[in-house]
């Protein structure tokens, strides 16, 4: 079962643009990562500094590797100095997908 990752977190806008290589740097490591289907962010063109989060995961188990990696210690201790707060994600469980 595909599990998708949705949500938001806050970058001030003053530390947006030095925060931008970070958050490539997590880009492409997690999307290297076996099992990882999909991983973006994008800042909401109404609210500078929102940045939305999109994830797709094979399963669980793939989500829990991830959350074990270096990139994710190293990502997340980045947080502090760049002022990043109000992480609201959320996981939902998808059964079947189809085009619109």
């Amino acid at each position: 079962m595909t599990l998708l990752i949705a949500g938001t977190v806050r970058v001030p806008t003053e530390h947006l643009e030095a925060f931008r290589p970070h958050m490539l740097a997590m880009l492409e490591a997690s999307r290297a990562e076996d099992g990882c289907i999909t991983y973006s962010y994008a800042e909401d063109v109404a609210e500078p500094g929102l940045i939305r989060v999109f994830e797709a995961w094979r399963d669980q188990a793939a989500l829990d590797a991830h959350f074990g990696t270096a990139h994710m210690a190293t990502w997340r201790s980045h947080w502090p100095a760049f002022g990043v707060s109000d992480r609201r994600l959320s996981a939902y469980d998808i059964a079947a997908e189809r085009p619109l």
